[in-house]
């Protein structure tokens, strides 16, 4: 098998694979991508190689058959005029001058046959070289159209992963700040503030019966001293003013 038959089947292998199938099959989507990306790569490159050296030689047996040609009739034309030499000769009574002639026409006719034949053998082997050149060409433009696809894919999944991820954290983020988990630290710090203005609202309280208790006490000792007084006005001789009593 040539190098272009191979090149061949490996762009007809690859241009017909199906993308979507391989990835539901591998176990790891973008080191799969990864590879193929490399391979699509190295393919191309190999089948650009095998393009331009098939070129190459069908060029070159095009010159080669272009140059069978031009000399086929190169040696018509001097079978031609060596014919018509002969016929000269033979006309002017010369025959061992004609049979010269003729001897040298059917050389030159003998040379003619033989770059006919050498033009006619290469002519199907150019056509299936050119045709090669041309299945090479439209299998560069698939697999480089085939690239393409491979590497959007590739950036697809990447970006989608990176996505998956960052949603994976953002969804972790919210349960450890979860305000309804008695656990979370905003839960604790919400418990100490409740407890720190039970504390405050508790002292106030206490601080407002203990006001009460010593306005209590004054009034009580108010009433002490009105009976202290009393006292000094008894023993002093002056008798309390009587209290009115209410009118009628």
């Amino acid at each position: 098998m040539t190098k272009k038959q191979t090149i061949l089947g490996r762009v007809a292998q690859l241009t017909k694979a199906n993308i979507n199938a391989l990835l539901d099959r591998a176990e790891d989507p973008e080191k799969m991508l990864d590879q193929l990306v490399r391979d699509y790569t190295n393919s191309i490159a190999e089948a650009e190689e095998a393009v331009a050296q098939t070129i190459g030689n069908v060029r070159m047996a095009e010159a080669d058959h272009a140059e069978d040609v031009r000399a086929a009739q190169e040696w018509g034309t001097k079978a031609l005029a060596a014919s018509q030499k002969a016929d000269s000769f033979r006309a002017s009574g010369d025959t061992a001058g004609a049979d010269k002639w003729d001897n040298l026409a059917k050389v030159a006719l003998g040379k003619q046959i033989g770059y006919e034949n050498e033009a006619k053998a290469a002519a199907p082997q150019i056509q299936s070289q050119n045709e090669v050149v041309e299945k090479l060409k439209v299998g560069l433009v698939q697999m480089k159209s085939k690239l393409g696809e491979l590497q959007s894919k590739r950036d697809q999944l990447v970006a989608r992963q990176k996505t998956a991820e960052a949603q994976a954290q953002v969804q972790d983020a919210v349960k450890s700040i979860d305000v309804l988990d008695p656990t979370s630290e905003i839960s604790r710090f919400e418990d100490k503030v409740r407890r720190v203005e039970s504390q405050v609202a508790g002292q106030a309280e206490l601080a407002a019966s203990s006001l009460d208790a010593q306005f209590e006490e004054l009034e009580g000792d108010n009433d002490a001293l009105e009976v202290e007084a009393r006292l000094a006005e008894l023993k002093g001789g002056t008798t309390a003013p009587a209290v009115e009593a209410p009118a009628e």
